[in-house]
């Protein structure tokens, strides 16, 4: 789907009259919300005139970056929003093409997940959920995003530290955060993981019960880490945004600088704080670095718990 929303009045000439944004995702995840954030914060600093938004979801954004390759390749104007999902998902689907086939922009974002269960669950502790695990993990259905993405690998290296092995889960893939929401509230699956700020409004309102997070403490639900229960498994969830590797060099710098000055705004420091997020700026080659790096790191990881 796509539509055009017009920006307000910019104080001065915008550093792109228009932008345009493919999300390689259903709306309602963790990249959609980065990607709504983005369209909401360069309108408002008079980064962009206006901006342009198109999702295509399936398989960890494996679907969805094909077209952006052969469609954006001379677009300019034009960023992909993705993360460390797409690195797990490109692996474990045999995608002929993953991250290192996209030119990094800039690594914006991190931010721990969360498991959740619903607030009738028998399930009242994390430990509780781990006891249940480690006695039998194929009855333990549990939501999460693409396969081979983080939420996928968290439980595999949780099974592992239980002594099960990771190809016991019952992990239930789905294309973001909003799809597990759903899965989880109508009682398809025991409990589901993902990123805070897609789970965080549930949890608030009582709807959804938070038993454990995957990283260090936030001014979120008061739980514990997996590491402070004795688990050692951290895995934040990164994300960023891409181009067309055909750009000329200027044409992906005028983009780094566009998401660097989007950066330095207030507006995109209160997205930070309100959604959950952690600044994690990495621009360009140095993002480019942390990939070689990633993909690496995660093939090693995925083929370790047999999930390659």
């Amino acid at each position: 789907m796509a539509y055009t929303i017009s920006g307000p009045p910019a104080q001065a000439e915008p550093l792109y009259p228009a932008l345009r944004l493919f999300i390689p995702a259903n709306p309602g995840g963790g990249w959609d919300g980065l990607g709504r954030a983005i369209e909401h914060v360069v309108r408002q600093a008079g980064l962009a005139g206006g901006v342009q938004v198109e999702n295509v979801g399936g398989a960890g954004g494996t679907v969805g970056l094909p077209r952006f390759l052969a469609q954006y390749r001379n677009r300019p104007e034009g960023l992909m929003v993705a993360g460390s999902v797409m690195v797990g998902a490109a692996i474990a689907n045999k995608s002929p093409a993953g991250v290192l086939d996209v030119a990094p922009v800039a690594r914006l974002t991190e931010e721990v997940s969360v498991f959740v269960v619903p607030p009738d669950s028998p399930l009242k502790t994390i430990q509780d959920l781990l006891a249940r695990l480690k006695e039998n993990p194929g009855a333990v259905s549990v939501a999460g995003g693409s396969a081979g993405g983080t939420e996928h690998i968290t439980l595999g290296l949780m099974l592992k530290a239980l002594g099960r092995s990771a190809r016991e889960a019952s992990y239930v893939a789905y294309s973001g955060g909003g799809p597990a929401q759903a899965a989880v509230l109508g009682g398809q699956v025991v409990a589901a993981i993902s990123g805070i700020s897609e789970f965080g409004e549930q949890v608030r309102a009582g709807r959804l019960r938070a038993l454990a997070t995957t990283g260090e403490r936030r001014a979120g639900p008061d739980v514990p880490t997996l590491k402070e229960i004795g688990l050692n498994v951290a895995l934040p969830t990164w994300r960023g945004v891409f181009c067309a590797p055909s750009l000329t060099v200027p044409q992906k710098a005028a983009l780094v600088t566009l998401m660097e000055r989007m950066r330095d705004t207030p507006e995109w420091r209160e997205v930070l704080s309100q959604r959950g997020w952690d600044d994690a700026w990495l621009p360009g080659e140095a993002f480019g670095r942390f990939l070689e790096k990633e993909v690496a790191s995660t093939a090693a990881v995925l083929t370790e718990i047999g999930l390659a």
